[in-house]
């Protein structure tokens, strides 16, 4: 079964969860629920999610235990994590995996245990996990592309003038949808991709690095930059600003 719906919004979830934990009516629902995010290089999961999930999951199972880890990016620690919840027992695990790949094993090792599997944020497409809650990912991608293009045109940026693309971590599939995305809007624009780059793990630093290379290499050729989420954005951001580039391309 696949439910979609947005990841900011935590009562779809943890009505979710209400329903596989058990029935209000006739019992009050418990047990212990993982809650394992991929990375911290993205603010968003320890200001954002968790706390809203949290929140939610207060008021629909007050008596179940919410248990947060945060993978850093590294797989086999998020292996670790997963593992160490089915020992203390939980019942339903919502997993945004740092490797979309690596992340069907824990699925299968899950449902063989009888223990519900949610994809958060990113699929799982080789097992399919019992519900997948996420964004329209392409669709992000397209409004991000598009939204610039646009602001070309708008400014009377000449047609074929060249841009930038900033992508999410390669072992993440909803980078992939975002990057499509992203192409799609490209595609359909007058504007030519200088280069493209997959950001490992989402880091900032490294779209820096990166960014600050293709300013080495293609100048004021640059009319733009695409990047798929704030933290690679503002890793391009600072490139253009330690190398003196001012005003900073949209």
């Amino acid at each position: 079964m696949k439910f979609h719906a947005l990841p900011a919004t935590a009562p779809v979830m943890a009505t979710a969860l209400a329903m596989l934990l058990g029935t209000a009516a006739l019992a009050e629902p418990s047990g212990v629920v993982g809650f394992l995010m991929p990375d911290q290089a993205s603010t968003r999961y320890e200001e954002h999610d968790f706390p809203g999930f949290k929140a939610e999951m207060d008021k629909l199972c007050p008596s179940c235990e919410v248990i947060y880890q945060n993978a850093n990016a590294d797989v086999a620690l998020q292996q670790q994590q997963f593992n160490a919840l089915l020992t203390q027992g939980a019942k339903v695990i919502v997993l945004d995996p740092v490797d979309s790949a690596a992340a069907a094993g824990l699925v299968t090792l899950a449902q063989a245990q009888g223990v519900k599997v949610i994809a958060y944020d990113r699929p799982i497409p080789a097992t399919p996990a019992d519900f997948y809650v996420s964004f329209d990912n392409e669709g992000i991608g397209y409004a991000i592309a598009k939204s610039l293009t646009d602001h070309l045109k708008a400014s009377g940026v000449a047609d074929g003038a060249g841009v930038l693309q900033i992508n999410g971590s390669p072992t993440d599939a909803a980078a992939g949808l975002i990057r499509d995305g992203i192409h799609r809007a490209l595609k359909e624009s007058p504007y030519k991709t200088l280069a493209e780059f997959d950001t490992p793990d989402w880091a900032p630093p490294k779209a820096q690095e990166w960014a600050a290379g293709q300013i080495t290499r293609f100048g004021a050729e640059i009319t733009g930059v695409v990047a798929a989420n704030d933290g690679t954005g503002g890793g391009a951001v600072a490139a253009f600003k330690a190398a003196g580039v001012s005003p900073v391309p949209p």
